[in-house]
């Protein structure tokens, strides 16, 4: 059976995520800043505590895993805020904030979790992109800590693709697209059909996909 760790597994995406591997038969676990609330979760998962910013919440994962392969990490996690502020009104508190959660966060598990990712059997590492990450497809402004977390998340994704891959791991971004979630304020997408689309994509990855940003719909991001 394999094995898949998601983070932000409590809901939206990161939660159907692991409805759909486990209901395929993979065993998933999925993180949750407070798991005691995670209950849906908790119904197709085996729900962890991670707040993925904290390097000792990090510490604290890895320590319970205790060396568990994991065959596919899926760096969920992230937020997105003020996403219509204009340069002006962007903070640098906000910005910060947005960069540690987007970019920062999936390097530092990534890193934390290449053991577990050695001792599986699929050495999959992916991580959440963005059509709002292509710098070429940026004809309407806004959502500038949002944009700029996803562009440098591809460039350190790409960057950890090139140094994994002759270890054997598979670095990939995945691009959800826009999702009717919390985040979206429910417009977009049906989660079901995103999840759907990138359970398709994971499932056919492999080391000749290292480095690349691919859609929900099979198809590359321009970045």
């Amino acid at each position: 059976m394999p094995s898949m760790l998601i983070t932000g597994a409590n809901r939206g995406i990161g939660l159907e995520l692991a409805r759909q591997f486990a209901a395929a038969g993979w065993e998933v676990i999925g993180t949750a800043r407070n798991p005691d609330s995670a209950t849906e979760l908790a119904k197709v998962a085996q729900v962890v505590p991670l707040e993925v910013t904290d390097p000792q919440a990090i510490d604290v994962l890895v320590k319970a895993l205790d060396g568990r392969p994991i065959d596919v990490l899926i760096a969920n996690a992230g937020i997105a805020l003020n996403l219509q502020a204009s340069a002006a009104d962007v903070t640098r508190a906000e910005f910060l904030k947005v960069i540690r959660t987007n970019t920062f966060a999936p390097l530092a598990l990534a890193r934390a979790l290449k053991p577990n990712l050695l001792a599986g059997q699929l050495r999959l590492c992916c991580a959440m992109s963005s059509l709002m990450s292509s710098v070429s497809a940026n004809d309407w402004g806004t959502q500038y800590s949002y944009r700029a977390s996803k562009t440098a998340l591809n460039a350190t994704w790409s960057a950890l693709a090139a140094e994994w891959a002759p270890e054997g791991i598979t670095c990939t971004l995945l691009r959800p697209g826009m999702v009717a979630t919390d985040m979206t304020n429910g417009v977009g997408l049906q989660v079901q059909d995103s999840v759907a689309g990138m359970k398709a994509v994971v499932e056919g990855l492999s080391l000749s996909d290292a480095g690349r940003i691919i859609g929900y719909d099979g198809l590359d991001v321009p970045w």
